[in-house]
């Protein structure tokens, strides 16, 4: 009853503020991201007002790309020619100290003749233009493939730590289908071996844990993670740690372990959400630090898969704030006659501000379309405020991604997935679109 009533709230709200909502600007007609490769975008610290951010087009190219988002002015380079069509392939982005881009982007698992982290770099500083041939490497340890067994490589997720002397850090699901990390300490030039950094206590080789990453590029890495897929864990729950100093931490500030006593197991972590039959197993969306220091965490539970329950936990005094924000609606993949749904815990997707994660975006289902909306809280999510970002749209609109790295001086720029057609993460028919918001 109290959840029927948020949801007749909402509605309202969203009504009123519809009509507000203005058409967004395309970067490409012909892109997707999953969003499990992040940053997806970027600010860069120049001061040319520009973003960097990549896509996958639908004959699986890999594209990288310049926005000015002063002027408009767009800059397209392809990085990698027809590696797959799937939109886990999409590429992720990393400033260097010397200005220039690092791009890493992975098959989806791959084949035996096709696999492993992919890697541009430009040559000048801020140019897209300017990368280089793509080169692939696999993070590789004799050791923990005999134990481990499985190779394959999807997702890449890089980071730098200025403490740490601008070393590198790269994480994806590699080796054993976990959660993997490397590091270089020579801008990628060359990696250092992997390391699994969080398995299941008995050990699963088809289990496989998702991960989202949020680095304050300073000292910490900080990790929220999920027993596995929504569709294999009956009961997926929520788990949070962060990387700093050469361990793993809890939020509490306990340690977990070195990373030379890596891995560890999920419950070992902080626990953000722990699923039950009744509230519905979780997946993941987007982590971020707020103002105060605390970690602030976007996820979904489905207690049907027709019920995407978008929720926003904050660690406060010890403990997760845990609050709903709203019933999004059911998966945006579209049914293929006589054929069961393969995704049906594809949510539209949420993403946090990096620089304020008070206020949020998310995909939702309004009258049969997926729409972009901003929500803001001055109370750990226990009360809304909510604004339209598009309303009345002709195409489905998901994935939204704030870039990070943004600056007190930099308005805020929302990207998303508009899409024609998407049956399938290897089918689908969609742009890249964007809003200068402030």
């Amino acid at each position: 009853m109290v959840r029927g009533i948020c949801l007749l709230l909402f509605s309202f709200m969203f009504f009123i503020a519809g009509s507000q909502a203005q058409q967004p600007e395309v970067l490409t007609n012909d892109g997707a991201w999953c969003w499990f490769s992040d940053p997806r975008a970027i600010y860069m610290r120049s001061e040319n007002s520009e973003i960097i951010t990549g896509w996958v087009d639908k004959r699986g190219s890999i594209f990288s790309a310049s926005l000015n988002y002063r002027n408009g002015k767009k800059v397209i380079r392809k990085l990698y020619h027809e590696l797959e069509a799937d939109d886990h392939d999409n590429p992720a982005f990393l400033e260097l100290p010397d200005g220039r881009i690092l791009s890493q982007y992975t098959w989806h698992g791959g084949t035996p003749k096709a696999t492993g982290v992919i890697q541009n770099i430009t040559l000048e500083a801020g140019n897209v233009e300017s990368f280089s041939t793509p080169e692939v490497f696999k993070p590789y340890d004799e050791e923990l493939v005999k134990k481990y067994i499985k190779q394959t490589y999807t997702y890449a997720n890089p980071f730098s730590l200025s403490t740490e002397q601008n070393k590198l850090y790269s994480f994806g699901r590699w080796i054993g289908y976990k959660p993997n990390m490397i590091t270089s300490t020579d801008n990628g030039k060359t990696w250092s071996a992997p390391r699994i950094i969080v398995t299941s206590r008995q050990l699963d080789t088809n289990n496989r844990p998702y991960a989202k990453y949020y680095c304050d590029g300073k000292s910490k890495i900080h990790m929220i993670f999920t027993d596995g897929h929504p569709n294999v864990e009956p009961l997926n729950s929520v788990y949070y740690c962060y990387y700093e100093n050469d361990a793993f931490w809890r939020a509490d500030g306990t340690r977990i372990c070195t990373v030379v006593q890596l891995p560890f197991h999920p419950e070992d972590a902080s626990i953000v959400y722990k699923a039950t039959t009744e509230t519905g197993k979780a997946w993941i969306f987007d982590v971020a630090i707020d103002k105060k220091g605390r970690p602030v965490v976007a996820y979904t539970r489905y207690p049907t898969n027709r019920e995407h329950l978008y929720y926003y936990a904050v660690y406060d005094k010890g403990k997760w704030r845990d609050n709903f924000l709203v019933n999004s609606g059911p998966w945006f993949p579209e049914d293929e006659p006589g054929k069961e749904q393969r995704e049906v815990n594809y949510s539209g997707g949420m993403t946090l501000d990096p620089a304020d994660p008070s206020v949020l975006y998310f995909s939702h289902r309004i009258n049969g379309v997926f729409e972009i909306s901003k929500a803001t809280t001055r109370n750990l999510g226990k009360t809304w405020k909510v604004s339209a970002i598009t309303r009345n749209s002709a195409l489905n609109n998901v994935r939204p991604v704030v870039p990070r790295y943004k600056d007190k001086y930099s308005p805020t720029v929302l990207l998303w997935m508009q899409f024609r057609r998407y049956m399938h993460y290897t089918d689908y028919d969609s742009d890249i679109v964007y809003k200068v918001l402030e």
